[in-house]
């Protein structure tokens, strides 16, 4: 079925439309891993969003339930140069395509990914539409109407409803180590050291498997609980998870998280990161076509250590607008932003990129550990 996609400054490109059929808008945006596109659209960050894959062909793997990041998937769109024809994975039970049409997803593929790319690095990150029924101007129009992101609580829509304890199998898979004779392919867990409570602002499921092999009990909690109601429960640090929208737009997240500094532990990834960029009386802004993909180096200012890291985000910390009590940890080596803080008189730390990866380099999954540590400094 034939499809346009069409950006809200004019600029038009035909494909052809795969999963479902019908209008969809959003911001439009692109990333640029290789692998993962599973992960990418089941990862609630891009809630709200249309997402370009710069890689040529996808779909080649298909899609495996075991390597879903939420329940459902959370992108408006995709727009890709080629849907592979073949699913070619012992491990597939369904094809990209049949998976966006149980969901309602639109697809649209052959179109020039490269050229897309290119427009949103010059112009930004814009509106879009996608539609197999709207005439071309109706459907720049469609995109012109459409909510902006700067503004959007798109939190409220992916945070859970209810509490609990996350309770999956969180064992690691691993390759059979000779040398220590492991039988099978599965690292055992260790024992929960420590318990803590993680704010789902649009979790995903591996932060919850990295939490639990580093030895946290974790009990994920609404984003509209209080920080009383936290603090009641006793734990033994507080995790800040990522999210989608404007992190300006969340002034009562602010407000309780404020109300948790010096109570406890804090750890903050993403979204995390730029709440805690609030709540210390500094601000946040939108970045020209923000940071998505497997591949951003990251410095550690403390060690001088170069990571490369999984991102996904369209918003950033002013490191100039942070007070003094508030330390840049972390910076972007391909445009100076911050990418990680920690406040110098409390044990809060935060980082803006994915520790947990998925797709991604694990170069970063240290700080589960360095969460860890810092709960046991403050016991």
């Amino acid at each position: 079925m034939k499809a346009i996609l069409a950006l809200e400054d004019g600029r038009l490109f035909e494909g052809r439309a795969f999963g479902s059929s019908g209008t969809t808008t959003g911001e439009i945006c692109f990333n640029t891993s290789m692998t993962g596109y599973q992960e990418i659209i089941t990862d609630p960050s891009y809630r709200g969003q249309i997402v370009t894959m710069t890689y040529p062909q996808i779909g080649n793997y298909g899609v495996t339930p075991e390597d879903a990041e939420s329940s459902c998937p959370h992108v408006r769109g995709l727009v890709i140069g080629e849907l592979s024809p073949v699913a070619s994975n012992y491990r597939s039970r369904q094809t990209l395509a049949d998976y966006f049409a149980e969901h309602h997803i639109i697809g649209i593929e052959h179109i020039d990914t490269r050229a897309l790319t290119k427009h949103l690095r010059s112009l930004g990150a814009m509106r879009a539409c996608i539609s197999t029924e709207l005439s071309a101007e109706e459907a720049i129009e469609a995109a012109k109407d459409s909510a902006p992101m700067e503004g959007s609580d798109f939190v409220k829509e992916v945070s859970t409803t209810e509490s609990y304890t996350w309770d999956q199998d969180s064992r690691r898979f691993t390759l059979p180590n000779v040398v220590t004779e492991q039988a099978d392919n599965w690292l055992p867990l260790p024992p929960v050291k420590h318990r803590i409570v993680a704010y789902d602002f649009g979790i995903k499921y591996n932060i919850l498997r990295r939490l639990r092999q580093a030895g946290f009990e974790v009990e994920v909690v609404p984003s509209t609980t209080s920080a009383a109601d936290v603090l009641a429960k006793k734990p033994d640090g507080v995790f800040l998870s990522n999210g989608p929208g404007d992190p300006a737009a969340l002034g009562y997240i602010h407000e309780e998280v404020k109300q948790l500094v010096g109570k406890t532990p804090i750890f903050g990834i993403c979204l995390g990161n730029q709440i805690l960029g609030h709540v210390f009386g500094g601000s946040t802004y939108k970045l020209k076509f923000g940071h998505r993909g497997g591949n951003q180096p990251v410095k550690d200012l403390r060690s001088g250590k170069i990571s490369i890291t999984s991102q996904n985000h369209g918003f950033a910390v002013d490191g100039t607008k942070l007070p003094d009590s508030i330390e840049v940890t972390h910076i972007n080596l391909n445009d100076q932003t911050v990418e990680g803080i920690r406040h110098k008189e409390h044990p809060i730390f935060s980082v803006q990129y994915h520790p947990e990866a998925a797709p991604g380099p694990n170069d970063a999954t240290y700080f589960f550990d360095e969460f860890s540590a810092l709960i046991d400094s403050t016991k």
